[in-house]
């Protein structure tokens, strides 16, 4: 029988059976019949010793003519050697491998290897900074689509992040590479942004601002104990209740960037604050049950939309700043470099040096006079009185 228009009306299911299949008489072409499901055009070819089916649409769907068409086409590649339903079962599986579905095995194998800071890093770049791409399919993510993401990005975030991100796009796209999931890595030949190294050091009235804009909240005294430690935003972030002392934080080595166990002396003001945080788990600043304070960006954008709302003019600075102001201003009230370094937990100068390896030194009642100096030194101007503490002269000028 040839199915044509006329021919497929008249095809009912035979009494008593759930399915049956009529062929046509010259093409490998079929209309399948299901008590209680629509009737469809089916394509059946043998690939080896192997029967293969592919649906090709609903009756209803698709004319006579058109099924004929379609399977004509698919015949004619079977005998070339193509095999049309692994192909198709092929692209379905290509569909699903969206940059949204493989990012989560990736972040599950970078967790085992990068530290806690370097991987929220990579989690907020992508993650957060190519959000946009999640959707696509990893075959489909060209150069075209990294160069405009990573434009976009150093336009709204700036060069620095555009740059970090590209770097995070490139380490995700030469594991899918090794793990066959694409042919090329789509990063390579786009440009890199020009960046520019900051120097931004926040004035004694920049500092007043920022700290009466806060709130004594997790992002509040997170930022709060950034000015007065001098410490990164990935460690005090990721602040835990045990590493909290009665009059120190003691950061452990696996938490530090050069791997080495670092103590930070607490002023009182640096205390008050952290008593006045509730302990709910196990980080000090923790909105959600075991997670870290994360999202910094956004809790600063808040901040200064806060700041430009009170009629402040603020200009741009970022958490980074903040380390680099306690550090400037620790010198410029005469605190000696070493102790500075020590307090920021560098290894550099002349710890780096030969002198380094031997001088164990952790100069504890050096940073802990510093820190209380500094602390009183950022306190007066946001509580309005003068400061028992005077920047040496000659110090150097603020930017």
């Amino acid at each position: 029988m040839k199915l044509t228009q006329k021919t497929v009306a008249t095809l009912r299911l035979p009494v008593g059976k759930a399915e049956a299949i009529y062929f046509d008489e010259e093409l490998p072409l079929g209309v399948r019949l299901r008590a209680g499901g629509a009737a469809r055009w089916i394509y059946q070819y043998k690939l080896g010793a192997k029967h293969r089916r592919i649906t090709l649409g609903a009756l209803a769907a698709l004319s006579a003519a058109e099924a004929r068409k379609v399977a004509g086409e698919l015949h004619a590649r079977v005998r070339l050697g193509q095999d049309p339903a692994g192909q198709k079962a092929e692209g379905r599986a290509r569909a699903a491998e969206t940059m949204g579905a493989v990012l989560q095995t990736y972040l599950a194998y970078q967790q085992r290897r990068l530290q806690p800071r370097s991987y929220v890093e990579v989690e907020r770049h992508l993650l957060k900074h190519c959000r946009q791409l999640h959707g696509l399919q990893l075959a489909k993510i060209d150069r075209r689509a990294i160069a405009a993401r990573i434009s976009a990005i150093a336009t709204n975030n700036g060069a620095v992040a555009a740059n970090r991100t590209r770097a995070s796009l490139a380490a995700f796209f030469a594991w899918c590479l090794r793990e066959g999931l694409v042919d090329s890595n789509p990063t390579i030949g786009t440009n890199r942004q020009p960046e520019q190294s900051r120097d931004r050091v926040l004035s004694p009235d920049e500092i007043k601002t920022i700290w009466n804009a806060l709130d004594d909240d997790h992002y509040g005294v997170a930022v709060k104990l950034l000015l007065l430690t001098g410490q990164r935003a990935t460690e005090i972030g990721s602040l835990r209740w045990t590493e909290v002392g009665d009059d120190e934080i003691v950061l452990p080595a696996a938490r530090t960037k050069n791997r080495r166990e670092h103590v930070v002396p607490l002023a009182a003001v640096a205390k008050a604050l952290l008593k006045k945080m509730p302990r709910r788990g196990e980080f000090v600043f923790e909105r959600r049950p075991g997670r870290p304070l994360k999202a910094w960006s956004t809790f600063k954008e808040n901040l200064d939309d806060h700041i430009r709302a009170s009629g402040a003019v603020l200009p741009p600075w970022c958490h980074h700043d903040l380390r680099r102001t306690a550090a400037t201003g620790m010198a410029e009230i005469g605190v000696a470099p070493h102790v500075v370094e020590a307090v920021l937990n560098h290894v550099s100068g002349h710890k780096a040096s030969i002198a380094g390896v031997y001088n164990k030194a952790v100069y504890a009642a050096e940073k802990r006079r510093a820190l209380t100096i500094w602390a009183e030194y950022v306190l007066a101007p946001v509580e309005g009185r003068e400061s028992k503490v005077v920047p040496l002269s000659g110090a150097a000028t603020r930017s």
